[in-house]
């Protein structure tokens, strides 16, 4: 198969990507998949762009009219006025020069514009809407004729189908379900490329997909205008030839931590995995996972719980880090976590599945030398601490932690294979509540 079915056993983890990658990854795996070639050019734009370069590179940008646009995660751009439409190439230059590195006020949100795209100008006469979206149990498909920037105005017109796990889309009479929505001299291409879509969706384990608007070329093809995707990023270790040079943006007007900053730099000079995301600075349960795939777990299972409030990190580590670099990752995140005791009980969820081949006892020894320094701290914060792991040297691992317990003066619950991985969120939950 091309994908797993991510059924309501398996975590997704949901992440952001830029409009000029989700047309990128469209359009190559539409080619490869079903031999459809969407005619689609684009050009990203940062702050470190070469201007004067750029139509050396890509000898379109001088021969047609362009739409230069924000590749910031947030939409609604045109209604923003940060769209030039029907530009020259000297035109696009000229706004480009002005906006990059601009700060820019959308609500409450602000932040610096950084990224944008360019396309050619596609004068059209028609607007469709068509979204993509993994649901725990079912691919939900939406159209409508009535696409673009007033889609959330004319919502009554989109159709939905959802197709269960586990549906072959090329079983489906798709035209059978959409076609009143659909010109009569493109019913074929517009069912084929559906299916297509549909397809490269699930083949790189995408959990969302949204076309607002595309339209059609002068040959009856398809054509995304404005286009948003998301990605599964706990499958990356399936996709990173698929997926290419892939960049998760933060959401725009987000400025990362001194500590996620800090995280995010290890993480760029390991060949391990290390995430950090703060939510609540003033949270009161706190996760330092083994796995992006458990680290959703963990999560989900807070929130599902009804604690999403208190839940102060989202992160992991993985990928076998050694003692020193469990050890920052560790320091930093109990920086965070004990800060401003406010008297009210804490807890630490050290968790994870049962690894392959990461030496637990290893992990764990950098994870101890940190606990240690914070000691002090743990203790007035009314820190708890709850261990749930398996794998290589397990059992050491688990009785060190334990053995830690006393030295600490605080209480350090340790669990093994034998209990599943979730089991110690509950328990966390009850400290915290208690008085």
């Amino acid at each position: 198969p091309t994908s797993v079915p991510r059924g309501s056993a398996l975590p997704m983890a949901r992440k952001k990507i830029r409009e000029f990658d989700s047309k990128r990854l469209l359009q190559q795996r539409l080619k490869s998949l079903r031999g459809i070639d969407l005619p689609l050019k684009a050009v990203s734009v940062n702050m470190d762009s070469n201007l004067d370069k750029l139509p050396r590179e890509h000898g379109w940008l001088q021969e047609s009219k362009l739409v230069v646009k924000p590749d910031m995660l947030f939409g609604q751009r045109g209604k923003h006025n940060l769209v030039l439409l029907n530009a020259s190439w000297e035109e696009a230059v000229v706004f480009l020069r002005e906006r990059l590195g601009q700060e820019v006020s959308l609500g409450a949100v602000s932040g610096q514009m950084t990224h944008f795209i360019v396309e050619p100008f596609v004068p059209h006469s028609v607007e469709f809407y068509m979204s993509i979206q993994a649901t725990r149990e079912h691919t939900i498909i939406r159209f409508s004729n009535c696409g673009g920037i007033e889609i959330e105005e004319n919502w009554d017109k989109v159709k939905e189908l959802s197709l269960p796990w586990g549906t072959d889309v090329d079983t489906f009479d798709i035209a059978g379900y959409f076609g009143a929505e659909f010109p009569a001299a493109s019913v074929d291409s517009l069912t084929a490329f559906i299916r297509g879509a549909v397809k490269v969706f699930d083949d790189l384990d995408m959990t969302f997909m949204e076309m607002n608007p595309f339209t059609l070329d002068a040959a009856g093809m398809p054509l995304p205008l404005d286009m948003r995707g998301e990605l599964d990023d706990t499958a990356f270790f399936k996709h990173a030839n698929d997926w290419g040079h892939m960049e998760f943006p933060n959401p725009f007007g987000r400025k990362l931590t001194q500590e996620e900053e800090y995280i995010s730099e290890m993480d760029a000079k390991t060949g391990a995995s290390l995430k950090l995301t703060i939510l609540n600075d003033k949270g009161h349960i706190w996760n330092l996972v083994a796995g992006g795939g458990a680290s959703v777990v963990f999560a989900d299972t807070v929130s599902d719980l009804g604690y999403g409030h208190e839940l102060g990190n989202y992160g992991e580590y993985s990928g076998g880090p050694n003692t020193e670099e469990t050890y920052h990752y560790t320091r930093t995140l109990l920086d965070v976590a004990t800060r401003n005791p406010d008297g009210k009980p804490r807890a630490l969820l050290i968790g994870g599945a049962i690894a392959n081949f990461t030496d637990v006892a290893a992990t764990f020894k950098g994870i101890m030398h940190a606990l240690k320094e914070f000691k002090g701290r743990l203790v007035d914060s009314r820190m708890r601490i709850y261990v749930r792991r398996g794998g290589p040297n397990y059992q050491k691992a688990l009785q060190s932690m334990k053995d830690l317990e006393t030295d600490l003066g605080v209480s350090i619950e340790v669990f093994g294979p034998e209990t599943q991985m979730t089991n110690i969120i509950p328990l966390a939950i009850q400290w915290v509540e208690s008085k």
